[in-house]
């Protein structure tokens, strides 16, 4: 389903060619929402529908045309920039993170099932069976085309995918003059400019809460961005377990094909676009947090936050400088 909606806007919002609103559209794709806001002279929803239309058609590994979907059944394709650009990334974090995010670990998250439902079925045979052909260092691009060691590997974008889809839509409405616009897409956000206060955009950080309902508004913090970029949050807020007293995520270590038993709930990156956010997230979930700091220490454009069990059972935050300024603690 798809609509629009034109938000209030300052009357002082002019552009060359006429008086400039600010819309908002909503609707779902890739099997979650999402939701646009934009000031433009015009609607530019054909031109949104446009664009998810054609990166569905490139990265949802479940849509049988898609070009992702023909490099896993091993036809002979060639891939298309969107897929060499995503596929690009996904590499660089992958040896930044030693492996821990690794956009080849489906088969290995897929046999604990979800919230570990299959863990009595799991054994040492069996990851080790799966881990011949999985790897990030087993498939690489040549030219325009995926070579694999070994034809059973696939790959899944979805730890990445939804970050730069927000920032394929932001291209498209720069293309079109727009400077000002918010795109959340499955809590994946890319921004530029501001608001239709006037103001930077707000986006909130929702907080570890054991049964509270998806769609309360519970929020750890509210972050401030006030320039060109994109921000991702990984970590089902209420897909943990409890073990001695403390909270542990689910999340599966792709090198060892065992559950990562660490103490990061949620993890927040702010990055200068919303796919190297959406990867970095995925990845501070499956380290423990000094080794998440450490590893951000290193890579000065992403701002980090991140929500965790503390050594007395309750929840500790640790946040960056550079986070520490948008959310207003200095």
């Amino acid at each position: 389903m798809k609509n629009f909606l034109l938000l209030p806007v300052l009357c002082a919002m002019m552009s060359c060619g006429g008086q400039t609103y600010y819309y908002e559209e909503t609707g779902n794709v890739f099997h979650t929402y999402y939701r646009i806001k934009y000031r433009s002279e015009r609607i530019l929803t054909n031109e949104i529908e446009t664009e998810l239309r054609a990166f569905d058609l490139s990265l949802n590994p479940f849509n049988p045309n898609s070009t992702v979907a023909k490099v896993n059944r091993n036809e002979d394709t060639e891939v298309d920039a969107w897929f060499a650009s995503v596929f690009t990334k996904a590499m660089e974090v992958s040896e930044k993170s030693g492996g821990l995010f690794d956009v080849t670990a489906a088969p290995l998250i897929n046999v604990w099932g979800f919230g570990f439902e299959r863990k009595d079925s799991v054994t040492p045979h069996v990851l080790d069976s799966l881990k011949t052909f999985v790897g990030y260092r087993k498939v690489r691009l040549e030219g325009n085309r995926v070579v694999k060691d070994d034809p059973r590997l696939m790959l899944n974008f979805s730890a990445i995918a939804k970050g730069y889809a927000c920032d394929v839509v932001a291209a498209a409405l720069e293309r079109e003059g727009v400077k000002d616009y918010m795109i959340d897409i499955g809590g994946e956000v890319a921004v530029a400019g501001l608001n239709p206060h006037g103001e930077c955009w707000r986006i909130g950080i929702n907080t570890p809460e054991e049964g509270a309902p998806a769609t309360e508004d519970h929020l750890s913090e509210i972050v401030r961005l006030c320039r060109k970029c994109g921000m991702a949050t990984s970590g089902n807020y209420r897909n943990f377990y409890v073990k001695d007293g403390k909270r542990y995520a689910h999340t599966i270590n792709p090198s060892t094909g065992y559950p990562s038993e660490n103490t990061i709930l949620s993890a927040t990156i702010v990055a200068p676009d919303c796919m190297t956010a959406d990867a970095y997230a995925t990845a501070f979930m499956v380290m423990g947090a000094e080794d998440a700091r450490r590893m951000a220490e290193g890579i000065p454009e992403i701002a980090y936050y991140i929500i965790c069990t503390g050594a007395d059972g309750n929840d500790e935050v640790l946040y960056s400088a550079t986070m520490e300024e948008m959310i207003g603690k200095r």
